[in-house]
């Protein structure tokens, strides 16, 4: 198996990661692999089939052309500031440049301890990395900027967490690790030269045109507030939305206690460890302008004028809730089949999502089934929501239904079905797994017998209330 390696951040100054290969595990074996990404970056898919590939993705060889490294960074994790962070189960093999022309990470998660393990053990059990491999492809068919699943492996190892559990390893690809906190990292200390180096290279691989810092805010600015209003058209909540967890290059990243909403409710949170809804589903937005003024500081001290820099950042970071209600306001028009919405619209939105949060409306079946006699049985105020239709009639165009059809998935991965899947994979039967990755692969197809049942919301003794992170 032959991977296209072309390394860059392992030329950058030392201080910035940890030199040290994965550490291999007993008895690996595939559980999935994902060809039509291996084909964009340059590797023959049939050679993840190949016995080297399994070795590869269980790191138990490294391959050729690979620098193997953990990268260290900082963050605030629920707003507390946390000096020290970094891969603590994670090993970048290293990066390539696919057929599209984009440069990418290829990491191991769950490869075995680093310096940065906090006293871990490195590893992840096999339901985060489940969670991970379905949700990361599930989002990228969504068309919203993702890492993605290249491998997933078993370890035939256990992993203590609450109970014994099997261990297993995925693949991660990614535009960059890169992150909020590995600036802030530097930022901390003082370290001007790592800083200045980790801004250039940024600016070199993801923002080109960018001229300087202040461009750099802008442009990362631009793409999180875009990122998080497609997160909020799919009902996404992210979980831990820790200063750590924010790619600069403006991909979701982290899929930890992450899951979607069936019912729609605004404060709706399911991560076991946000105790105070700090990150909410209607707090992702205002999370988000805090997180990238926590970027904007930790960008300062490469500014000439740094009081001067204070003032323009904090201008700049105050024009992202406009930034963030544009996107929003697009991505939700589109869900109502307005192409060119205006301020009127969002009036419009916003009552229908408030009679959803009114009756318990399913998120996703409400706006999939929308324009169609279906819509009203997600209602109980069924006279509410006609009157709500009579306004929409008068905003619908010839092109309404096209435009919905585009923007409403009618599949997402729904909890219940993740955890069935994840039960089934404890047992050693990844079929579940296979049928329901393909079923969110295609997420806007139209429903057959094989699919319908992934569209189905829970019973209520299958609601999940509940995710967890994998550590």
């Amino acid at each position: 198996m032959h991977i296209p390696f072309d390394n860059s951040y392992k030329d950058l100054p030392s201080q910035m990661y940890t030199a040290l290969p994965p550490t291999p595990v007993k008895d690996p074996k595939i559980i999935a692999t994902n060809p039509d990404l291996a084909q964009m970056l340059g590797i023959d898919p049939d050679d993840l089939n190949a016995p080297t590939a399994l070795r590869y993705f269980a790191g138990n060889a490294i391959p050729d052309g690979a620098d193997p490294l953990a990268q260290v960074y900082a963050g605030h994790q629920f707003g507390h500031w946390n000096p020290q962070l970094g891969d603590g189960r994670a090993i970048l093999l290293g990066e390539v440049v696919g057929n599209d022309g984009l440069r990418r990470d290829i990491q191991l998660k769950g490869s075995g301890p680093t310096p940065y393990s906090r006293n871990g053990d490195g590893r992840a059990w096999l339901g985060p990395v489940m969670r991970e491999y379905l949700v990361s492809e599930a989002m990228h068919a969504l068309g919203i900027p993702t890492t993605r699943a290249l491998a997933a492996v078993t370890t035939g190892e256990p992993v203590l967490r609450e109970e014994i559990l099997p261990g297993a390893i995925i693949t991660r690809v990614a535009q960059s690790h890169i992150r909020v906190g590995t600036f802030q990292y530097f930022a901390a200390r003082g370290d001007i030269v790592a800083l200045k180096a980790l801004t250039d290279h940024v600016i070199a691989r993801h923002y080109p045109q960018a001229k300087g810092p202040a461009d750099l805010l802008d442009q990362v600015i631009a793409r999180y507030a875009s990122l998080i209003a497609q997160w909020m058209g799919v009902g996404f909540i992210h979980g831990v939305m820790n200063t750590d967890n924010v790619s600069v290059a403006g991909e979701t990243i982290d899929y930890g206690p992450c899951a979607f909403m069936d019912v729609y409710h605004p404060h709706t949170v399911f991560s076991a460890i946000d105790q105070q809804g700090r990150y909410a589903y209607a707090n992702q937005p205002a999370i988000g302008t805090w997180n990238m003024a926590q970027f904007a500081t930790a960008l300062v001290p490469l500014m000439p004028d740094q009081d001067q820099a204070i003032e323009a950042f904090t201008a700049t970071i105050n024009q992202m809730p406009d930034m963030f209600e544009q996107a929003w306001l697009s991505v939700f028009a589109a869900k109502i089949g307005i192409e060119h919405p205006t301020h009127e619209d969002r009036a419009l939105i916003g009552d229908l999502l408030g009679l959803m949060a009114q009756d318990g409306a399913d998120f996703t079946n409400t706006f999939a089934n929308l324009n169609s006699s279906a819509a009203q049985d997600q209602f109980t105020d069924r006279v509410a929501f006609a009157a709500w239709q009579e306004r929409w009639e008068q905003r619908k165009s010839p092109d309404t239904a096209q435009i919905m059809t585009a923007a409403n998935p009618k599949i997402i991965p729904r909890n219940h079905r993740v955890e069935e899947i994840i039960t089934a994979g404890r047992d050693g039967d990844f079929a579940p797994f296979e049928a329901m990755l393909d079923a969110v692969s295609h997420p806007f197809a139209a429903l057959t017998d094989d699919t319908a049942p992934y569209a189905r919301p829970p019973r209520d003794d299958e609601r999940v209330t509940r995710t967890f992170c994998g550590t």
